[in-house]
């Protein structure tokens, strides 16, 4: 789960870390009273939206009068904004963060993953701050410091020093570059990030580290243990197809093809989709139905696949061992049935009870295609869906 720049920083805050004064604001008029508040004579409007790179896009606005932060309110709100990161139909913006201008004499990146190669999170700081990470890494990769954290003593005050005197910093900011460096490390830790990037973090002209932007993940599994992080949710910054699949359970993750998917286990579904994409197709989405599924999460699935508009087809390949065949093909009958499926549909139904399952698909007597391997269900679906598309005079 993602949440907001300005979500994050009263975050950082609570941890220590130093961030500049701001507060939120629907509205233009909001806006201006929130930078009256501030009483400088700069601030900075930032469009809140769940990507970076906002101010290539115009989602950040340096502004010296109140017609100015009215002006790039206006413009702002309402507006879908378009990074490379949100792709092409962009993100809406539905909030604005005001904040005090920063007088930056250093910029300086610094984040915190978990790699899954070393098991353990890693710090990865640069005094090349201000790009994104993968910038940094084509253009300056000597810039780039890594520094792995021992879970089972956190970050401690040498190694944030460490890297602190690797980024080049003045001796007299040492001290407060590494309270910085583990305070956020202790809000990742704490609060089950998985993701903590800071940049730019920057030294002020009056010798302050601050933090200007942040982002922050969390892991969805542990959110329970942290209701105060749930509640920081938009879903309007989500794609809606997987903020419903995720309100029911489902794991879903939506992508651009036509061809729907529904299939059990996480290694067949991506074998599934690979099939596809062999078969000259293209996925419109990854969804495990998981274990155990009874035909009422079955009919959950078809919904969740059926909200994208652009599925044209849908596939359903299980390999039933705590699933069974027969479960499964009853809610493959009863969703057909009661949501009217008129798009082209092919089961493959492999495991416990795969002849029951198959009975019930036979008798049906509904227009459901039926395939003995995953090789022959992609080969089908794919040629259902082309032959929709030429139906429909539309080129596949």
């Amino acid at each position: 789960m993602d949440i907001h720049e300005y979500q994050a920083k009263e975050l950082l805050k609570r941890f220590g870390v130093n961030v500049p004064r701001g507060g939120i604001a629907y509205s233009p008029e909001q806006a201006v009273y929130r930078a009256q508040e501030l009483s400088g004579d700069k601030c900075v409007v930032k469009a809140q939206i769940h990507s970076g790179a906002r101010g290539k896009a115009g989602g950040v606005r340096v502004c010296s009068s109140d017609e100015e932060i009215a002006d790039a309110a206006s413009w702002m709100l309402g507006r879908k904004l378009v990074t490379h990161q949100t792709g092409p139909q962009g993100k809406l913006v539905g909030r604005l963060y005001v904040e005090e201008a920063t007088d930056i004499r250093q910029e300086i990146y610094l984040g915190f993953v978990m790699d899954r190669t070393e098991e353990r999170v890693v710090v990865v700081a640069s005094a090349q701050g201000g790009m994104e990470i993968e910038d940094i890494s084509a253009n300056e990769p000597d810039s780039i410091i890594r520094s792995v954290v021992d879970p089972a003593v956190g970050m401690q005050a040498f190694q944030a020093r460490e890297i602190a005197f690797q980024l080049g910093l003045d001796p007299s900011l040492i001290a407060q570059a590494s309270k910085t460096i583990t305070g956020a490390y202790k809000m990742m830790d704490q609060l089950d990030a998985s993701m903590l990037e800071i940049n730019p973090l920057v030294v002020t002209g009056s010798g302050e580290i601050v933090a200007l932007d942040c982002k922050v993940s969390f892991d969805d599994n542990a959110l329970f243990r942290h209701p105060e992080i749930s509640e920081l949710r938009d879903k309007s910054q989500e794609d809606a197809r997987e903020t419903y699949a995720g309100d029911r359970g489902l794991n879903y993750i939506g992508l651009e093809g036509e061809i729907g998917c529904i299939v059990n286990g996480a290694g067949l579904a991506m074998a599934t989709l690979d099939m596809i994409k062999m078969a000259g197709g293209e996925p419109a989405n990854f969804l495990d139905v998981g274990g155990g599924a009874s035909p009422e999460r079955v009919l959950m699935s078809f919904k969740a696949v059926l909200n994208d508009p652009n599925v044209e087809a849908v596939l359903v390949n299980i390999f039933a061992g705590i699933n069974r065949c027969d479960w499964i093909a009853e809610g493959v009958v009863r969703a057909v049935q009661e949501l009217d499926l008129k798009l082209p549909l092919v089961v493959r139904l492999s495991g416990t009870n795969v002849e029951e399952g198959r009975k019930i698909l036979a008798e049906s007597d509904l227009n459901i295609t039926t395939a003995e391997t995953l090789a022959e269900a992609a080969e089908k679906v794919v040629s259902a869906w082309r032959m929709a598309e030429a139906k429909n005079g539309r080129a596949a």
